[in-house]
């Protein structure tokens, strides 16, 4: 779980070159002041709102079936909103993983529920914290690592240059990174107290999911809260966060741990965590990550919703 000081001789080929010129896009605007930052994402999110072809089509289809209560005209405005915030998004994955220690320490932030956290981890209790994919995920896990050290679940980019970058500043702030196959090192981590922020909130259409309800709707979800809550002896806590209108910053939340969980029932189990994860959304839906294809996967003789 460590990352070289220095690139492999690999990725210095001119094939990257591209790549290297992005890290260092992202470098400078992680160096922007945060009220900068968020006129730029704003001004982006002109941009993104435009944005046409397959994203714009999945994020409305996904408003259209987990939110049949509102009108068109409602429905329309929400996805405008959640295209925009993807300019949003991309200034603020910049200056997570590239802004300084003392740049982020200067960044509006309201948390409540430390307590517990801090409760779980003065009986030695390891701690699933559980969030969700909203644009400003990276961000809002990297301030909670501000006042406590957390390590954290994430898939490996397919871009090796962005992967060395991205993993090293992560371990800068994180105690550690762990794939979805190193299981048994996530479940030793847990064990001796550790925090894991973790997001089970996407299709990863693997053999250990279940089919549970989100928004009313048959959603294929990763059974790994309730195994890692077994066999670790973890507490659940959801993790809820939401960025402020107008540049004031983030509101953080983090609620009681979940009572009687796990269960012996994988399913069951997995379902209380989506319906988690519909209130987080619920709270904050154009913030939400829409254009993902949510519900890609469906269960034996449905037709497909994309």
């Amino acid at each position: 779980m460590t990352a070289a000081e220095n690139p492999q001789p690999s990725l210095r080929s001119p094939r990257y070159w591209l790549s290297w010129l992005g890290v260092g896009v992202m470098k400078l605007v992680a160096l922007l002041p945060y009220r900068t930052l968020h006129l730029l994402g704003r001004g982006l999110g002109l941009l993104t709102r435009q944005l046409p072809g397959a994203r714009r089509r999945i994020a409305q289809r996904n408003l259209e079936i987990c939110f049949p209560e509102l009108s068109v005209g409602e429905r329309e405005r929400l996805l405008r909103a959640t295209l925009a915030d993807l300019g949003m998004m991309l200034v603020e994955f910049a200056f997570a993983w590239m802004g300084s220690d003392r740049a982020l320490a200067r960044l509006p932030c309201a948390i409540e529920g430390l307590e517990h956290l801090e409760a779980c981890r003065a009986r030695g209790r390891g701690v699933l914290l559980v969030g969700a994919h909203f644009s400003h995920l990276e961000l809002c896990a990297r301030l909670v690592s501000q006042r406590i050290r957390i390590a954290g679940m994430y898939r490996v980019m397919d871009n090796p240059v962005f992967e060395h970058e991205v993993l090293g500043a992560r371990l800068h702030y994180a105690e550690a990174m762990y794939t979805k196959d190193e299981l048994l090192a996530t479940v030793k981590y847990l064990r001796r107290g550790g925090t894991l922020w973790y997001a089970p909130d996407q299709d990863m259409r693997g053999k250990d999911s279940v089919f549970v309800p989100f928004f009313g709707i048959a959603a294929a979800t990763i059974t790994a809260t309730h195994h890692l809550a077994r066999l670790s002896g973890a507490a659940v806590i959801p993790f809820f966060h939401r960025r402020l209108p107008d540049g004031r910053g983030y509101a953080l939340r983090l609620e009681a741990p979940l009572k009687d969980f796990p269960t012996a029932d994988a399913v069951a189990d997995t379902a209380r965590v989506n319906a988690q994860i519909e209130r987080m959304v619920r709270e904050a839906p154009a913030q939400y990550l829409w254009v993902h294809k949510r519900f890609k996967s469906r269960p034996p003789g449905e037709p497909p919703l994309y």
